[in-house]
């Protein structure tokens, strides 16, 4: 595996600016695959790796560029509960680890370096240096990874009953012997609401610049 501060450069270009939870979610990753004896995740035991990451911030652009896991990969799993950890389970062995970051990081960041007041570039600078012990609580967990959830599961593709929209990894619900999508099935849970309104291309203004270019 590369070093940190390779790793740390590729997280930045990744996410398009380093900060510290990007330092954290560098750091959490090389642990979680130290202690599974992954050496090399995103070559020779790129097939090992499953993370599920439990925060969608800084932390998880960084976990999934040491790992290589993506969602498109279905590798990446991501539990939105809030907390700065991350659970990375080999798929060879069956172990899994479960890393997340201390809260007393940031009072040991502020020990460490008073003399920085931002703060940010305290814990940035903090958390590249600290222990491992001083950043991360451990625990070895089991994971229970269905076959539907594994990368490379191939389920039957239908078509829902009520919207017609096609439903991949038997993501269906059947009900009165019908196969719905999980939006036509409890409406109330969607996270979208269909207005009536047709959607028509966006047409650029001629002035109108791209912004990626």
């Amino acid at each position: 595996m590369e070093s940190l501060d390779e790793l740390l450069c590729e997280a930045e270009k990744a996410h398009g600016h380093l900060c510290a939870g990007q330092v954290l979610g560098v750091r959490m990753a090389i642990l979680g695959c130290r202690r599974l004896g992954i050496d090399e995740p995103r070559g020779r035991d790129r097939k090992r790796l499953v993370t599920y990451i439990e925060i969608d911030r800084c932390a998880t652009d960084a976990i999934g560029v040491v790992t290589g896991c993506r969602l498109g990969k279905r590798a990446l799993k991501f539990r939105d509960w809030g907390k700065m950890a991350a659970t990375f389970v080999d798929l060879a062995s069956g172990r899994a680890i479960r890393v997340v970051a201390l809260e007393s990081s940031k009072q040991r960041a502020r020990e460490l370096y008073p003399e920085i007041q931002n703060k940010n570039q305290q814990q940035m600078k903090a958390y590249r240096e600290m222990e491992d012990a001083d950043l991360f609580g451990e625990q070895w967990v089991e994971v229970a990874l269905d076959a539907k959830e594994m990368p490379g599961y191939k389920g039957e593709r239908v078509a829902c009953a009520g919207c017609g929209e096609g439903i991949n990894y038997d993501r269906f619900v059947e009900r009165d012997g019908e196969k719905l999508c999980v939006a036509c099935a409890w409406p109330e849970q969607r996270y979208y609401r269909p207005t009536g309104a047709e959607a028509t291309p966006h047409e650029a203004a001629p002035d109108e610049k791209c912004e990626c270019a």
